[in-house]
């Protein structure tokens, strides 16, 4: 039986969330249809630029994300504190960069015509802004937004209407750092396990690839700025929507809405665990184990198996057999899809666990 978003999604369980949504036709979202000829890449890149766009706008952090030929994944980091420190104007500021939104909110933003307001307007407006508040926290409407918009620009190039996504997102909550670490790789991954990649550096359109292009633009201006160069600029440039950047890493988990590991220690990882479900090599661990693993407890062939089947082995949620045996607690659930993989992948009682960073 399907269970409502509302029960899918909570953030009281966790704010950490794994999302899928899948094309619903033969002909491909992105890259090249083998049967019309047709090449959709460029579609790749409205995807990922759209999910930053719109991360810029919600408060929701993007941790990993990796569009695929007929589907994209995305793991995210929802912020509801963050949406509540937001005052009513710059709410709805964010809100209209959306949707046109009422009349009365668009005067509301006027400054001359706001002081013309009265007392009732003003009091209807503040309620278009709470509940907008509480959208620019919610999942659901950020994945709707993405979508739709896609959507409408597919619908457009093809000249055709219709249903493009098979149906509403798919969604897993990630209830433990293990868990999150795991989403992440799997979809870092994601292209290398489809062979449209041999390395993750060559897999287009993925966090993974921009945090590493990021990495050397980082180091080429450090040493460009040693050498005295001059930044170059483009003039006449039409400029871009803001897009956010992707979550930084906190290895020692002092900032809430950071990734809680180390950057360095995670590509390491992504690049170990790549080679590991690789044609021929899954199931063959290195001695050479990343020492992230070694910290929070597990096996390295269970989490290479993890990173290529994540979306097979657990159904709405992922994380340790504890932190699953809770949720099922909270949601009145006899059983998860997942459990028995969680007793068999993911060791109970490590110290990250314990010490609840997630």
């Amino acid at each position: 039986m399907t269970r409502p978003r509302s029960a899918q999604v909570s953030l009281a369980d966790t704010p950490w969330y794994h999302c899928v949504s899948r094309c619903v036709r033969r002909a491909y979202l992105c890259g090249v249809d083998a049967v019309s000829g047709k090449d959709f890449e460029h579609r790749r890149g409205w995807i990922a630029d759209k999910i930053k766009e719109l991360a810029a706008l919600f408060a929701i952090d993007v941790a990993a994300y990796a569009v695929m030929s007929n589907h994209y994944h995305v793991v995210v980091r929802v912020d509801a504190e963050r949406a509540a420190g937001w005052t009513d104007e710059e709410v709805l500021a964010r809100w209209t960069q959306l949707f046109a939104g009422p009349l009365l909110v668009q005067r509301y933003l006027l400054p001359q015509a706001r002081a013309q307001m009265g007392d009732a307007q003003l009091a209807m407006v503040a309620e278009f802004a709470a509940t907008y508040r509480q959208r620019l926290a919610d999942l659901s409407w950020f994945m709707r937004r993405l979508n739709e918009t896609v959507a409408r620009m597919a619908n457009a190039e093809d000249g055709c209407t219709g249903r493009f996504w098979e149906g509403r997102f798919k969604s897993q909550a990630l209830l433990d750092e293990k868990a999150v670490l795991a989403a992440m790789a799997y979809v870092d991954l994601n292209p290398v396990r489809a062979g449209m990649a041999e390395t993750p550096e060559e897999s287009d359109h993925t966090s993974i690839q921009e945090r590493l292009r990021q990495v050397q633009a980082d180091g080429a201006a450090v040493q460009a700025a040693a050498a005295g160069a001059r930044p170059v600029v483009t003039p006449g440039k039409e400029p871009e929507a803001p897009q956010a950047p992707l979550m930084p890493f906190d290895a020692r988990g002092e900032v809430p809405w950071a990734i809680p590991f180390g950057w360095q220690e995670y590509a390491e990882l992504v690049d170990w665990t790549g080679r590991q479900v690789r044609p021929g090599k899954r199931g063959h661990v290195d001695d050479a184990q990343p020492p992230l693993l070694q910290r929070l407890g597990l096996q390295g062939e269970v989490f290479a198996d993890l990173a290529c089947h994540l979306l097979e082995r657990f159904g709405v949620a992922v994380g340790t057999p504890r932190a699953m045996a809770r949720l099922c607690a909270r949601q009145q659930r006899r059983f998860l899809h997942g459990q028995r993989a969680a007793r068999r992948m993911l060791a109970a009682g490590s110290p990250a666990e314990d010490q609840g960073r997630i």
